[in-house]
């Protein structure tokens, strides 16, 4: 039996590249021969993923079991906190929905829960030969440590050492490692066994006196520098890149395509494969302002459908939306998962399942009307598409069960879920073409299925339609990750903290075997 070496990667805060980092590790230490997986006891994000087997779990974690090359399952994180609110959430556990907490409740619940943790855990440690553990937000959150489900009390649990990342593009990186390094308990510092510096834009040369202090003050070694990665098309764990928030429309040859930012806006990673399409300008907008004459709005998904329609129509966004699209006539609406409600007649929820609202008017594009039920659809899901014949995988994460009215047209034949073959239509599309909805997440993964739709765009234009230019290969973008960091890491210290030695990488690809620990 197998009995895991296990690391954590912990961070200073929230989105200093901890998953990021992860997954990176994940990649190396496969390439160097081992078998590895990732693990994170609770996640909080709106971003989620269904596994093979109807689970869902957060959508960092199935990046970082695929740097893995391993099937993800609701082990490798076996809570994710779902916020529907700013003090209430749906908690998820083992992949499949609890209910839905407040802050209160869910520190209380996580007592009875901390025993799933470890059982899940423990049956990575006894499968595998390396874990990589990532923990959540900062270890030293003085209001949470009490309750911690997923920081130091993991890392004991597993008796991993911990490497601390900061992000140097925030500022004050030395400051943030040694201040959080200091608001651990004395025996949490010593667990602490090295520091990664994370998204260094510059001369390296600059860092000398800084890191020179860190390691003099703390005892502990700096690790590696890790360059900021612009051009790394590696999906967001949860908050959109900055830069994409901001980025405005090149009104050069290309089609302009407008998401919709909703405050509870999940699984936006469904547009990432845009980013790689040299003819398309991608928006994410957020007020009326910013919805300027785009060839296509997309609504996407939403952990809270009701309260996203009303905040759309209390900002006069769901008039713009409609009076854009009414006023073009070479415009297209679509609509993905809660987006695909939105754009229906009606939307209830009688349970309060999702909102205090019982029911809601919808945009009124599609003739269909949405129930927002108890049971959770969770599935991976393969289709082709009625119109064009291409074929899409992805998966559907909903509580709404949406009924197209008589005379409608499908837009997906489904024709398999999970593991199973399957026969059903999902999707509406309008009489003329130029609105559609569907419930499949990562529909335009599919590069045949994305040109397909970026050249109708095209065609309404009047310009001539491309063959295929990008490929979504996120396989691609972990190796290139995973190559910067190999390349700016010392990772032999790495491995001394693990507790192992790095294997031969030409002895472990000429004996096709994997080095045992």
């Amino acid at each position: 039996m197998k009995t895991a070496k296990s690391i954590q990667i912990c961070g200073t805060g929230s989105g200093v590249g901890k998953s990021i980092i992860t997954a990176a590790l994940c990649r190396i230490f496969l390439q160097d021969g081992y078998q590895v997986a990732p693990f994170k006891s609770q996640n909080m994000a709106l971003n989620s993923f269904v596994t093979e087997g109807g689970e869902e779990i957060g959508r960092a974690q199935a990046l970082q079991a695929l740097a893995s090359r391993i099937k993800p399952t609701a082990d490798i994180n076996p809570i994710l906190v779902k916020p529907t609110s700013n003090t209430r959430a749906q908690i998820i556990v083992g992949g499949k929905p609890v209910r839905n907490m407040s802050v209160y409740e869910y520190k209380d619940y996580k007592k009875l829960v901390f025993g799933r943790v470890k059982e899940s855990f423990g049956r990575l440690r006894d499968k595998y030969e390396i874990i990589v553990i990532e923990g959540a937000g900062s270890p030293a959150e003085i209001n949470l440590k009490s309750h911690d489900l997923v920081n130091m009390k993991i890392a004991r649990l597993a008796g991993a050492p911990v490497v601390l990342v900061g992000d140097i593009d925030k500022g004050g990186v030395f400051a943030w490692l040694i201040g959080t390094w200091q608001l651990l308990s004395k025996g949490e510092r010593k667990m602490v066994k090295g520091f990664i510096i994370n998204k260094f834009r510059g001369d390296r040369r600059l860092l000398r006196s800084g890191i020179t202090f860190l390691e003099r003050y703390t005892g502990i070694k700096v690790l590696g520098v890790i360059p900021y990665l612009r051009d790394l098309k590696i999906p967001e764990e949860d908050s959109l890149p900055e830069e994409s928030r901001k980025k405005s429309f090149s009104y050069g040859r290309k089609v302009k395509i407008s998401v919709v930012y909703l405050p509870h806006i999940s699984n936006f990673t469904d547009f990432d494969a845009f980013r790689l399409e040299p003819d398309v300008s991608l928006k994410y907008v957020k007020n009326c302002e910013d919805l300027d004459s785009p060839d296509a709005v997309i609504i996407p998904g939403t952990k809270n459908t009701i309260e996203d329609l009303n905040y759309l129509k209390s900002r006069g966004l769901a008039d713009k939306i409609v009076s854009v699209f009414q006023s073009n006539p070479a415009a297209v609406l679509v609509g993905v998962c809660g987006g695909y409600q939105i754009l229906g007649e009606k939307i209830y929820d009688r349970k309060n399942i999702e909102s205090r609202n019982r029911e809601i008017e919808g945009l009124g594009i599609l003739p269909v009307v949405t129930e927002i039920c108890s049971e959770k659809v969770l599935s991976q899901v393969s289709a082709r598409h009625l119109s064009s014949g291409n074929e899409v995988t992805g998966y559907e994460i909903h509580h709404g069960r949406t009924k197209a009215k008589a005379g409608s047209k499908p837009l997906f034949e489904v024709v398999r879920l999970g593991n199973k073959k399957a026969r059903r239509y999902d999707g509406v599309m309008s009489r003329d073409g130029r609105s559609w909805g569907t419930y499949i997440h990562g529909v335009f993964d599919s590069d045949s299925f994305r040109r397909h739709f970026i050249n109708d765009l095209r065609r309404k234009k009047g310009w001539r339609v491309l063959s295929a230019i990008g490929n979504y290969s996120v396989d691609g973008e972990i190796d290139k990750l995973a190559l910067a960091v190999r390349r700016n890491i010392d990772l032999g210290a790495l491995y001394r903290i693990l507790g192992c030695y790095p294997p031969s990488l030409n002895e472990s690809r000429r004996l096709g075997k994997l080095r045992r620990i």
